[in-house]
């Protein structure tokens, strides 16, 4: 097992994509910091690339690599491993290469010009969000056998996460605006990982304000010991559950 995360990190690493999504990252971080003489102007600047750009790559760059790898997938179900260990580990290598390669290229400059609280909310939720994109690739390649349909599902979800979802809830904001809606927005927040990333940013940058009441009913649930315990626990489960069913599905696929 051990062997397989390091070939697919060692491989992840050489891959042209991924140094050019590094570079990317850095040179749009310090570009944003060293335009701006506040530091929480540029996280909230690079709040959005983290929220669109992150989940984008790794969503699509990692069902891309499992498509291109099927030769090899199929070489290692033919030897005497456990298909269990050969998903968790493609997993773990291609979280590993991409995680890495966003606190390269997001991390060093948050640690040069915005370390705080803010500055490693952001970038503890853009790990998180490369995690979970990764997990979510891995489940939706096993499902679809036809590279094309699978990449084009893919981002149909990133589309979903990043922009439907939110268009979803504006629609019930307005047919709803005659009613007391505001818990069940907190509610609503927990089925889109973006989402959550954005509120606790914006809560960490002290930003609620500008949403109004509804701000100030995030502020009471994400502010609390009890609020953060969930929040992170349905962040962990963004995760597990896309992996564990490409897990159990991949041990039935028939290659």
């Amino acid at each position: 097992m051990n062997k397989i995360i390091r070939y697919v990190f060692a491989d992840l690493l050489r891959n042209k994509t991924i140094l050019f999504y590094t570079v990317l990252l850095f040179v749009l971080s310090i570009s944003v910091f060293s335009m701006e003489n506040n530091y929480e102007k540029g996280l909230v600047s690079l709040l959005n690339i983290v929220l669109f750009v992150v989940p984008l790559v790794s969503i699509v760059f990692s069902s891309i690599y499992l498509y291109n790898s099927a030769e090899f997938i199929n070489l290692l179900v033919s030897q005497p491993l456990k298909r269990e260990n050969i998903w968790l580990s493609i997993f773990i290598g291609l979280a590993g290469a991409i995680s890495l390669s966003f606190f390269v290229g997001v991390g060093i400059p948050i640690f040069l010009y915005a370390f705080s609280g803010s500055g490693l909310t952001l970038l503890g939720c853009g790990l998180l969000l490369s995690v979970i994109f990764v997990a979510i690739a891995m489940w939706t390649s096993v499902l679809i056998r036809d590279k094309s349909k699978g990449i084009g599902l893919a981002i149909l979800l990133w589309l979903y996460f990043g922009l439907l979802f939110d268009a979803l809830v504006l629609f019930l904001l307005f047919q709803f605006s005659d009613y007391p809606i505001e818990n069940m927005m907190v509610a609503l927040s927990m089925f889109n990982p973006i989402d959550i990333s954005r509120i606790l940013i914006l809560l960490q940058l002290d930003l609620s304000a500008m949403m109004g009441y509804t701000g100030a009913i995030f502020r009471d649930f994400f502010g609390t010991g009890l609020g953060m315990g969930i929040t992170l626990l349905v962040m962990v489960l963004w995760a597990v559950i896309p992996l564990f069913l490409s897990v159990r599905y991949f041990k039935k696929k028939d290659l």
